[in-house]
């Protein structure tokens, strides 16, 4: 049976999408896991009250044409992630 450290270790050092239970977004780069929290880093932290554009729509943008970068670090609560991605495996169309 695997850890949950175990499970992310793929991702570090990965660019991933963040998907949380509301309406923030986080893609970055995974520079680590901790107990309650992941760390990204060279991030975009987007709010998705503030905007126009769906998550997946935003996603597909950043895929296409780079992480617009908002914060050198965030901390992000592994309590809120409801999903976790490579940004290199989003498909785009």
């Amino acid at each position: 049976m695997s850890s949950e450290r175990e499970e992310l270790a793929p991702f570090v050092d990965q660019d991933v999408v963040l998907d949380t239970r509301g309406e923030l977004l986080y893609i970055g780069k995974l520079k680590h896991a901790g107990d309650w929290f992941l760390e990204l880093v060279d991030a975009d932290v987007h709010d998705l009250m503030e905007s126009r554009t769906s998550k997946e729509l935003y996603v597909l943008e950043a895929a296409k044409f780079g992480i617009k970068k908002n914060r050198h670090s965030v901390h992000v609560r592994k309590v809120e992630v409801v999903s976790i991605s490579r940004l290199a495996d989003v498909i785009i169309y």
